[in-house]
């Protein structure tokens, strides 16, 4: 009798990221597919990020974890531009906050 190596006779791994049903914002369809700028801007929205920037941040990395290996380098590079451009802006309404 053959034996089965210890990896084939485990379950697949399953993604945490498959398990998530929020329901809270739904950005554009495409808004993921744009530029850095594009990305950053359309995140920072209040209708699309209620929860202000730091939300759009989470949004652009749950995007990239649930994209997985599938995800291109070019593109992966891209969304992570934009989630800098993000915490840029989140530094500077900050620092202007503190300010007034």
């Amino acid at each position: 009798m053959a034996t089965r190596s210890s990896a084939a006779r485990r379950a697949p791994k399953r993604k945490w990221v498959r398990t998530v049903t929020t329901d809270s914002t739904h950005p554009p369809r495409g808004t993921f597919s744009g530029s850095a700028s594009q990305i950053a801007r359309t995140m920072s929205r209040k209708n699309v990020s209620p929860g202000g920037v730091g939300s759009g941040i989470r949004m652009i990395q749950y995007f990239i974890n649930r994209a997985g290996r599938k995800l291109s380098a070019s593109r992966r590079a891209e969304l992570e531009r934009a989630k800098r451009l993000l915490q840029r802006r989140a530094a500077s309404r900050k620092a202007t906050a503190r300010k007034n």
